[in-house]
């Protein structure tokens, strides 16, 4: 079906949100970033575009949803490990980020997640490879 996934956000500060980011582990394509969106990648195919919010603005003629506000999408993301999920929602909180739940364990699965600096929600999720329950 499709070969890529881009998530477009709205943001205030490109360089306080690059930095934060970066600090949390992530890199962006050069080739797709400049002083008005960012292209950051969460994996293979997998990229989020940060996009100042004036110039968001110019992709939709509806308003621009404050994110520290409301929430009209929770980006999700999976992780390798338990490890990883706990390592990156740490990192987040140190750049400045914030942890508003504490972690989910399902026992086949396991979430947490921290807002960004706009507020965004990102998920990450890790599922117990063999413990996913059968289906009814």
């Amino acid at each position: 079906m499709h070969k890529h996934m881009f998530v477009n956000l709205p943001i205030r500060d490109m360089k306080k949100s690059q930095a934060f980011f970066r600090s949390v582990g992530y890199e962006f394509n050069p080739q797709f970033t400049n002083d008005q969106g960012a292209c950051l990648v969460a994996g293979e195919n997998l990229f989020v575009m940060l996009l100042v919010t004036n110039f968001f603005k110019t992709f939709t003629g509806k308003p621009v949803a404050d994110a520290h506000t409301s929430t009209e999408v929770l980006v999700a993301l999976s992780c390798d490990s338990r490890a990883h999920v706990d390592e990156l929602v740490a990192r987040a909180r140190a750049a400045g980020g914030a942890v508003p739940r504490s972690p989910q364990d399902l026992g086949f699965m396991y979430s947490h997640g921290f807002e960004d600096l706009d507020g965004h929600v990102w998920e990450l999720v890790y599922m117990e490879p063999g413990a996913v329950p059968p289906q009814a």
